[in-house]
C-alpha cells in the first residue's frame, strides 16, 4: 500500500482482529483481566445482544477488587461498526468519540474488533510515511515522572490524563518507560484459575514501591530526524505501541502511539460533505448515534455526484414499542437539495438493525432519482428549448 488515502479507503475486513474475546457486562472483572493478560491484547468486546462496548486495560486499572467487580461497572458502550466500513469512517469515529476500539458486527454476527493498534500496524505498510518526518506526527509535551515517583502516582496520572504511557526521567532525561499493562499485570493480577477461561482475581488496596522497579529501561525511541515509517515499523516490529523522541542529549521532544497514527487517517474526512441531523436518539445511545450518523455520511458520499447539490439530511427515529430487551423503531429521513427533497424510511427491531436498512432504502432513493430523468431525456431525443416548463 503506497499512500495513507489508500488505506483510508479500504475495508475493515482487510485489518480488524477476528481473535476476540467476549464477555457479558454481568461477567467479572478478573475475568477479562486474565485473559488480556494472556492474549496481550489492550481491549476486550462486551455484548449482552442490546449493548455492546469494550473493556481496555487502562480501564482494569480502576479496579481494586477484580472478582468482585462486573464488568458493566467499566466498560465503555460503544456500538459497532460493519466490515464494511472505511478505515476512514472507523478512524473519524475513534477521535470523534475518543474511544480505543468497536466491535465489528457483520448484520447479527460479532466478527471481529478494530481498534487504535490495529490502525497502527496497518501504517507499517504505507511507503508514502517515508517521506513524512517524525516531527509532524508526534504528541507533544508529554506527561512524564521522575524516576523516584511511585506507582500509584503513575496509576493516577494515567487515570486522570486518559492516556497508557509515561515516560520515566532522571533530571529530565529520558530513563524508561511504564504502562498501564506493566501496572495492571503487576498488582491487578489473577490468583486462581479455575477453569480454562475463567479467573478469580485477588483484591488489591494500594500499589507499592517506585516506577524505577517496573519500568521499561530500553523504550523504543528515535531523534527528531527519524520518519515516521521507521517510527510505525519499529512499534510493529517490537509491540511496545509507543516511541518516544528524544535528542542527543536525550531530553523527550514528543511521543508516538497509535493514537497519532488513527489521527493521521483521520484528517483526511471530507470536511463538504452535508450537514447531517439525527432527532430521536437518546443520550445513552450516544455511540450508537456517532455510528449511524456515519452510516448515512457514507451513502451521502457516494452519491454527492449523482447530487452534488445536497445541503443537508434530516433523520428522524421514533421508538414505537418493547418486546422484552428489544425495542421497535421508525426512522425517517429526508435529503434536501435546493430544487428536490428525497425521502426514505424504514422501521424495524433494534436500533442499529433499522438503521442499516434505513441507510439501504436512503442509498436506492438517492440513486433511482438520478435513473429516471435521464430515460425521459433518451426517450424524447431532443434537447428540451431553455423557455420549456416540466
Amino acid at each position: 500500500m503506497k499512500t495513507i488515502a489508500e488505506l483510508a479507503e479500504t475495508e475493515l475486513s482487510k485489518f480488524m482482529s477476528s481473535n476476540i474475546n467476549v464477555f457479558s457486562p454481568n461477567d467479572q472483572a478478573s475475568k477479562v483481566l486474565g485473559v488480556l493478560r494472556d492474549t496481550g491484547r489492550y481491549e476486550a468486546v462486551a455484548t449482552d445482544g442490546s449493548r455492546t462496548g469494550v473493556i481496555t486495560v487502562r480501564d482494569l486499572m480502576d479496579v481494586d477488587q477484580p472478582s468482585q467487580t462486573k464488568v458493566e461497572r467499566i466498560w465503555h458502550q460503544t456500538g459497532s461498526v460493519s466490515p464494511k466500513h472505511t478505515v476512514l469512517s472507523v478512524t473519524s469515529l475513534l477521535v470523534e468519540n475518543n474511544v480505543r476500539a468497536f466491535p465489528v458486527f457483520d448484520g447479527k454476527e460479532l466478527v471481529g474488533i478494530i481498534s487504535q493498534d490495529d490502525v497502527a500496524e496497518a501504517m507499517k505498510d504505507v511507503s508514502e510515511l517515508k517521506s513524512l518526518g517524525v516531527k509532524n506526527v508526534i504528541s507533544s509535551p508529554v506527561v512524564s515522572l521522575d524516576l523516584d515517583d511511585s506507582v500509584a502516582q503513575a496509576r493516577k496520572m494515567m487515570l486522570s490524563k486518559g492516556i497508557s504511557h509515561l515516560p520515566i526521567t532522571k533530571d529530565e532525561k529520558l530513563r524508561g518507560i511504564v504502562t498501564a499493562e506493566m501496572i495492571v499485570h503487576t498488582f491487578i493480577t489473577p490468583s486462581v484459575r479455575t477453569t480454562r477461561g475463567d479467573y478469580v482475581g485477588e483484591k488489591v488496596s494500594r500499589f507499592p514501591g517506585k516506577v524505577a522497579g517496573i519500568m521499561d529501561d530500553n523504550p523504543f525511541t528515535v531523534g527528531l530526524d527519524a520518519n515516521a515509517l521507521t517510527v510505525a515499523r519499529g512499534i510493529s516490529e517490537r509491540g511496545d505501541n509507543a516511541c518516544i523522541i528524544i535528542d542527543e542529549e536525550r531530553f523527550i521532544r514528543g511521543i508516538v502511539t497509535s493514537k497519532e497514527f488513527v489521527k493521521l487517517v483521520a484528517v483526511l474526512k471530507r470536511e463538504e460533505s452535508p450537514p447531517v441531523y439525527i432527532l430521536g436518539i437518546t443520550g445513552e445511545d450516544f455511540f450508537e448515534k456517532a455510528v449511524a450518523e456515519d452510516k448515512v455520511r457514507r451513502v451521502v458520499d457516494r452519491n454527492m455526484r449523482i447530487h452534488p447539490d445536497l445541503t443537508e439530511v434530516s433523520i428522524r427515529v421514533k421508538k414505537q414499542n418493547k418486546q422484552g430487551e428489544r425495542s421497535r423503531y421508525i426512522i425517517t429521513g429526508r435529503a434536501l437539495s435546493p430544487n428536490a427533497s428525497y425521502i426514505a424510511e424504514n422501521e424495524g427491531w433494534g436500533l442499529m438493525e433499522t438503521f442499516d436498512g434505513f441507510v439501504d432504502v436512503l442509498d436506492k432513493t438517492l440513486r433511482k432519482a438520478k435513473k429516471e430523468p435521464q430515460k425521459g431525456v433518451r426517450r424524447g431525443r431532443k434537447r428540451p428549448r431553455p423557455d420549456n416548463r416540466p
